[in-house]
């Protein structure tokens, strides 16, 4: 059986409330798109837009000599209904012709700006997809070349959508995420909660998740959030799903978790942006030196957060990025007075390294999606103060 695909066009003008979204929803029958819901196929588009613009997506993997139905849509904030609404466009229609091809590439949630760059067993489909436990949605779970590491993400279901909430490289042997990929913006935040408790991931073999917290060689351990429960506070769905396991790493106690990580998440939270720019996020874990374990898990010697602010114009195409790194020793640290802890001048001076930096340390090619002349840019950043000379929109 061959494959066919399309390339969608859509634009639109006289917006008058932010644009946090826009795609297609498609289907072989017009009248399911009457009233599209987050079970109608449809594929988003990871920037957002000013009042007006014109945007493209290409479909593949689409049945040969068929009709298709398409619809056009962005997502607006309605001031009179206090939340983000779909406008629809008309709908349309293309026939595909028989070409004789194989299915191609289902990778749609692997596209983001943020996601490192994979070394995947089939660029052409996800391994493997299952119900989450929470979201009303579905996880996507893809092989890599090691056997022995898998990438997972996990969506959820956002009114008559499904957004992505986080990707992550989980590691069997080390029963550990390598580092977690996702965004912040506005559209994630809100005043959901807490509303998580500390749970198995269900797109991952449990052998491969551990639990583990507790203390050991005079140290107390945590289990150290890579996406924090504070960034997904839309909605109770997505907060669940940060207390996966995989969302999780043993990190020194209330002298690290609670103290100098928990300042870092405060200051991402506060530099989320709205409208067109969007903050992509990258956090991960190092093993090096004499390995410490709990319970047969071994313990990360260092945390990173790895930070890129991207501005967008009204056509949607990237036209700056800022980046920074945050990385740190596995340990506690012990504060001072505001936000100077001992040894060290400033939380944001001590610690702030390049991007580049981290990529020399780990091997990974970080937010490998983002255009590379302004990655390069980006990514060799240092700023001292946290993204302080971030220009004003």
């Amino acid at each position: 059986m061959g494959s066919a695909g399309a390339t969608l066009q859509g634009s639109f003008t006289g917006a008058t409330g932010t644009i946090s979204d826009r795609g297609f929803y498609y289907g072989t029958t017009a009248s399911s798109l009457t009233s599209p819901n987050a079970n109608t196929p449809h594929i988003g588009l990871n920037s957002t837009t000013g009042t007006s613009g014109s945007f493209s997506a290409t479909l593949s993997s689409l049945a040969e000599n068929t009709t298709y139905y398409y619809r056009a849509y962005v997502t607006e904030y309605d001031e009179s209904q206090g939340k983000y609404v779909d406008r629809l466009g008309e709908t349309k229609s293309f026939y595909t012709q028989a070409n004789g091809g194989t299915p191609t590439v289902n990778l749609q949630w692997l596209g983001g700006y943020e996601i490192p760059a994979l070394s995947l067993k089939s660029t052409t489909s996800y391994s493997d997809s299952g119900n989450e436990k929470f979201g009303d949605s579905k996880w996507y779970n893809y092989e890599t070349t090691n056997s022995m590491q898998k990438v997972i993400t996990h969506t959820f279901k956002d009114g008559n959508k499904i957004r992505r909430n986080y990707t992550t490289l989980v590691d069997g042997n080390k029963q550990a995420p390598l580092w977690t990929a996702f965004v912040m913006h506005q559209v994630y935040l809100g005043s959901t909660g807490r509303t998580g408790s500390w749970t198995t991931d269900p797109g991952i073999d449990e052998n491969w998740q551990q639990s583990s917290a507790g203390s050991t060689g005079g140290e107390t351990y945590n289990r150290g959030h890579f996406v924090a429960s504070s960034y997904r506070q839309s909605d109770d769905g997505p907060n669940k799903q940060t207390f996966y396991y995989t969302n999780q790493a043993l990190q020194v106690g209330n002298a690290f978790n609670g103290l100098i990580w928990n300042d870092l998440e405060k200051a991402v939270i506060n530099a989320s942006p709205s409208g067109r720019d969007t903050l992509y996020v990258v956090v991960g874990i190092r093993y090096e030196g004499t390995p410490k374990y709990l319970n047969d898990v071994q313990i990360p010697s260092h945390f990173y957060k790895l930070l890129m602010r991207c501005k967008f114009d009204t056509s949607g195409t990237m036209t700056d990025a800022r980046g920074v790194a945050y990385y740190y020793e596995n340990k506690s640290y012990n504060k001072k007075n505001g936000d100077t802890y001992e040894g060290t001048s400033s939380n944001s001076k001590a610690f702030v390294k390049s991007i580049d930096y981290v990529e020399q340390l780990t091997g990974y090619d970080f937010f490998a999606n983002v255009p590379k002349n302004l990655q390069d840019a980006a990514e060799s950043m240092t700023e001292s103060v946290f993204f302080s000379s971030w220009p004003t929109n």
